[in-house]
């Protein structure tokens, strides 16, 4: 067992606070720090020390504000290149009383570098090795699906100083890209339905705006690109997410709990919906004029593992639980593992 303390000789003149003060502690912190280690007969009430021979005194004694900075240092505190691993396995699972759950897995890769032109950080991103419940998807229109979003990867994202998607590097690029694979996609994937679903995709990816949100709006990129000021949280705040992807985003209160727990600490967020809108609002992604006569019930819960030393994301979870009438209707949880 580590010993933290020692006995000091009381020597003449000495008080209470004489002895903290070269401590870098008060006397009431001495005080109650001999009096803890100490037999009972030993205790000391008073700040002189008259027919007292020896003082239990700390090692290496911490004041709160230096806790407090050391519990800092061990959180992201700036959002840096070091930040993200080159890759993560991801899997979703989502969950609804109307269907059969749902179970995805797959792998996206990061590399992230900071322009020496702009400055801004540029996040390259790519996503493979699709399964749906355990299997490469197989029918046309979900292959279909992931070869179009495939042909226009990596896309490049601008990050901001918190750590942010604020925008696309090059629009322009992910459009022309599309267009000149299409051509090799038309020549496996033909009909009429093929066509549309190509149409359509090369449509949406068009509209910058739409397209952006689209990426915002999912789970994937709330829960992977946390604000680092989260991490330096203490108190309660309100913060926005969507809930639904494609819906609009909610205002949450959320509470934040930290922990230590050997080179690695943890970082658990707990929000809950504030805003006036119903549940059937948020599934629905239409937001009413009228005032919620049955306020949203639910939940996100973000938790983060990053390492103490270099702030390297390690896991990140996250869980939305959104229920109505105290009834589960919709559940989506996320798993995000370095490697």
């Amino acid at each position: 067992m580590e010993i933290d303390f020692l006995q000091y000789q009381v020597r003449n003149g000495d008080t209470l606070t004489s002895i903290a003060s070269r401590l870098g502690m008060t006397g009431e912190e001495l005080k109650l720090f001999h009096n803890s280690h100490c037999q009972r007969m030993d205790k000391v009430w008073f700040e002189n020390l008259n027919d007292v021979k020896n003082i239990f005194v700390p090692t290496n004694f911490k004041t709160e504000k230096q806790k407090e900075q050391e519990r800092k240092n061990s959180f992201p505190s700036k959002f840096s290149e070091s930040f993200f691993a080159k890759s993560y396995s991801v899997n979703e699972i989502f969950k609804s009383p109307f269907e059969s759950p749902v179970n995805i897995d797959y792998i996206i890769e990061l590399d992230l570098h900071k322009d020496r032109n702009t400055g801004q950080h540029i996040l390259s991103y790519s996503q493979n090795d699709f399964k749906s419940n355990g299997n490469t998807p197989d029918d046309k229109v979900s292959s279909l699906s992931i070869a179009c979003m495939k042909s226009i990867m990596p896309l490049e994202f601008i990050l901001n100083e918190q750590g942010r998607i604020t925008g696309f590097a090059d629009h322009k690029k992910i459009k022309d890209t599309f267009t000149q694979k299409r051509k090799d996609l038309e020549e496996f994937y033909v009909g009429e339905v093929a066509q549309n679903y190509m149409d359509s995709f090369e449509r949406n990816i068009s509209d910058e705006v739409f397209l952006l949100q689209q990426f915002q709006s999912t789970l994937l990129f709330q829960t992977l690109f946390p604000k680092i000021d989260w991490f330096q949280r203490k108190t309660k705040w309100a913060e926005s997410f969507y809930l639904l992807q494609n819906s609009f985003s909610v205002q949450c209160e959320l509470n934040i709990e930290q922990s230590n727990d050997d080179g690695s600490v943890l970082t658990i967020l707990n929000g809950k919906i504030t805003e006036q809108c119903t549940s059937q609002e948020i599934m629905r992604g239409i937001k009413l004029k009228e005032s919620a006569s049955e306020p949203a019930q639910g939940n996100i819960i973000l938790e983060y593992t990053t390492h103490t030393k270099n702030k390297n994301l390690l896991q990140a979870k996250a869980s939305v639980l959104l229920s109505h009438e105290e009834v589960s209707i919709h559940q989506h949880h996320i798993n995000i593992t370095q490697g």
